[in-house]
């Protein structure tokens, strides 16, 4: 098939503002949509592309569509339209690529690319992992699941966006390890603030646990070095992205071992206290703000104040 050169991008919010952005820097041909006109209207005023505020017409346009939505649902309607027409898939052409980079449910992702195949529409999953900081310099970690040829015509276009790209193989590949990565996160994060608050109740200084913490080979994590430390420790509570997403990811990761079967009482387990602290304090506070339900229930403070 041949190259792909005109891209259409759905959804330029926090994260996919700056990866559209580095596509046009790639020189790419780029139409952006986005439900919310004054963005659309911003980004394009600053960058050399155009938008689309007509699905069929997007997918019309373009040779392949790049879906960065918060939730499979979306990616779903947008593509299919609410009632099943309408959507960007119909004026998409036989050939056209659906590149889906959001955190999306692996089984939604195969059932779109069954609906899809018969109009020769190919889909692949390329979720995400860096956060925003990531996406503004282009160096995210992208993981891509679907057919090898799909795979190897989107290949620079993440190569654009990203600067690690891992093949997980077949479609849907890629967003299961994705939720499963959030999950292995989530769950590191809240044993590192359990043990924390523990340390303290016994008369630890926060310090001196966060120290002990990370000279150990068997403690040291990503969540205590890049989130205990500089997002809780300082109460910045600021990595970038809300507790009820790290909820619905969990959830991804619940509902697919559940799926196939697989013994997951951690997951579960993981998932349950996340809610509780979304319940609690909110959708949208960070998701190091989770400190405050293990704070509030042991009557400690974990802070260099």
């Amino acid at each position: 098939m041949a190259d792909i050169q005109k891209v259409g991008f759905i959804g330029i919010g926090n994260m996919g503002g700056h990866m559209a952005r580095h596509l046009v820097g790639a020189g790419f041909n780029l139409t952006v949509m986005d439900a919310r006109p004054e963005i659309v209207e911003a980004f394009v005023n600053e960058h050399d592309c155009s938008s689309e505020n007509d699905p069929k017409a997007i997918g019309a346009a373009v040779d392949a569509v790049i879906t960065m939505l918060p939730t499979s649902q979306i990616v779903r309607s947008v593509l299919l339209g609410e009632d099943g027409k309408d959507g960007v898939a119909d004026g998409m052409v036989d050939g056209s690529l659906v590149i889906d980079m959001s955190t999306s449910n692996p089984a939604d992702t195969v059932a779109l690319g069954k609906v899809l195949a018969p109009r020769g529409i190919r889909v692949m999953d390329a979720p995400v992992a860096g956060g925003v900081v990531f996406a503004a310099d282009g160096s995210l970690l992208i993981t891509m699941g679907g057919r090898q040829e799909d795979k190897d015509r989107a290949r620079p276009l993440l190569e654009a966006m990203g600067s690690e790209i891992s093949d997980c193989g077949i479609l849907g590949g890629a967003h299961t390890m994705k939720a499963l990565n959030n999950y292995v996160n989530a769950a590191a994060l809240i044993t590192g603030i359990e043990a924390m608050s523990v340390a303290l109740k016994f008369g630890i200084e926060p310090d001196v646990a966060l120290d002990a913490l990370k000279s150990a080979c068997t403690g040291r994590n990503n969540p205590i070095e890049k989130k205990i430390e500089p997002h809780i420790m300082t109460r910045k509570f600021g990595t970038g992205m809300p507790v009820g997403l790290i909820c619905k990811d969990i959830n991804i990761a619940v509902e697919s071992a559940v799926t196939l079967g697989a013994y997951a009482p951690m997951a579960k387990e993981t998932a349950r206290l996340w809610e509780e602290a979304r319940d609690r304090f909110g959708f949208d506070p960070d998701q190091s703000e989770v400190v405050r339900l293990w704070e509030t229930e042991t009557g400690v403070t974990i802070s260099n104040d």
